[in-house]
């Protein structure tokens, strides 16, 4: 007899069997067991009874239990891979090193008020101001650090797609485009005002941008806007007289999404036609052309300077290119469920898959060290560049339906920062020291803005 069972673990064994035997109809293999083990009249009609169905319910619950064994454990699985990527002074939460922080459930703000999905968020770069963009028309500008509502922005007549803080040095704009073919430009130090209105797009206007300092001929300072649309094209706008600038085309379907590169000499497009395009700023030439992806294109990104080194390494580069040099990496997520990297001639570094549904929004980390995205699975998923992208945390459900937008606030810059027409403190260096902001907001179907802070 085996030696796993006690007598009496191994009597009551038999008794189930011989219960479930006589149930199921099978009594002489009932009596033939009886006789073999020697259980005699003992066992009669009530036992029988009280044994009935034991067997059943044991073997269902042992498979029930199996599965939840199986659930721990890749939960468990998943924590300490989460542990061992955490920094020994990550651990220790409030010296947290800001290079290697992540977002953590749950969110220190949920931000309700929208009363259609939410469509964009946009942090001020020097003010505790967060401005979303939605599909009820409206824009509302939040305090992120207490989590109170400000203001509710009306002026737009459709669907309000994207928006973003930027514009002339010390005189910081809201812009904002919609369904209803405008960009609204608003002045945030006198109560948001609606001071401009850029009309000229012959379809939606699905994302807006300001083009950092020094860019296509107008040296001067951020007085540059970049629009992507439904019209196929990009158009590039001087926001003090209002005059569209240059008109870029090339796209053959909507353009989704626009990004510049931090000195403003490059533009990053990707839309409809499953392409990602590199634009010359100043001249609206094409320089590349990124072919890859199987669907939409929903947003791409430029890679920060700080990313170089762990970019260079994934794309198998002896040394990464000078930190002066703009444009040189670049990310693009898509409806196809993937991510990819790319260097700037167009060649594809490396495809992060992991996500369960539409890429809608992505951001590199400041630290340089990961890239975050967002989508329609509902979740939030960290990758680490110096791992060969690999997916190291997952937010699930980090809103109750898919997650359209992302953003990091801005790093407050310290020392010498960029001069007024585009010239760096030195050759190599892209500006002061940037400190980097642990905080970052999302926006969802769910018509709530998270924010998440350390």
């Amino acid at each position: 007899m085996s030696q796993l069972l006690t007598t009496r673990q191994a009597e009551e064994l038999h008794k189930s069997i011989i219960a479930y035997l006589s149930s199921t109809k099978l009594t002489s293999s009932a009596a033939a067991l009886r006789e073999e083990l020697g259980i005699g009249d003992s066992f009669d009609d009530a036992t029988s009874k009280k044994y009935e169905g034991l067997l059943e319910k044991k073997w269902t619950s042992v498979v029930r239990l199996q599965k939840k064994i199986m659930d721990l454990e890749s939960r468990n699985q998943s924590l300490q891979s989460e542990l061992e990527n955490a920094t020994p002074i990550s651990l220790s939460r409030r010296n947290q090193d800001p290079a290697s922080w992540l977002p953590r459930s749950p969110a220190r703000h949920v931000l309700q008020s929208h009363r259609q999905p939410v469509t964009c968020v946009a942090f001020h770069p020097i003010f505790s101001s967060l401005a979303s963009g939605s599909e009820d028309t409206t824009l509302k500008i939040w305090d992120w650090e207490l989590g109170e509502l400000e203001r509710t922005v009306k002026g737009h007549t459709k669907a309000v797609l994207d928006c973003d803080f930027g514009g002339p040095r010390g005189g910081t704009l809201l812009a904002s485009c919609s369904s209803d073919l405008t960009i609204k430009l608003w002045d945030p130090s006198d109560e948001y005002k609606n001071i401009r209105t850029l009309p000229g797009h012959d379809h939606s206007v699905s994302a807006v941008r300001f083009v950092p300092s020094g860019a296509a001929g107008s040296p001067a300072s951020g007085n540059l806007l970049v629009s992507a649309s439904r019209d196929k094209s990009l158009r590039i706008w001087d926001v003090s007289t209002g005059y569209c600038v240059k008109t870029l085309r090339g796209h053959a379907d909507w353009v989704r999404d626009v990004a510049p590169s931090f000195d403003g000499r490059w533009l990053l497009s990707a839309g409809n036609d499953q392409t990602a395009r590199l634009w010359d700023a100043s001249s609206g030439e094409v320089k590349a052309t990124f072919l890859g992806h199987e669907h939409v294109i929903e947003c791409c990104t430029f890679a920060p300077t700080v990313c170089y080194g762990h970019l260079a390494t994934l794309a198998g580069l002896k040394k990464p290119p000078p930190p002066s040099s703009s444009g040189e990496f670049l990310a693009t997520g898509s409806r196809d469920k993937s991510i990819k990297i790319w260097d700037s001639r167009g060649t594809l570094i490396k495809t992060l898959v992991g996500h369960d549904n539409w890429v809608r929004a992505l951001v590199f980390h400041p630290g340089g060290k990961y890239l975050l995205s967002a989508g329609d699975d509902k979740t939030i998923r960290c990758w680490d560049l110096s791992q060969e992208g690999k997916c190291v945390k997952t937010l699930d459900d980090a809103h109750g339906h898919f997650v359209s937008c992302l953003r990091w606030v801005p790093g407050v810059i310290k020392g010498p920062a960029v001069g007024m027409n585009g010239d760096a403190g030195k050759k190599d260096d892209p500006g002061g020291q940037e400190t980097i902001r642990c905080v970052i907001a999302t926006g969802s179907v769910d018509l709530n803005v998270r924010v998440f802070a350390s």
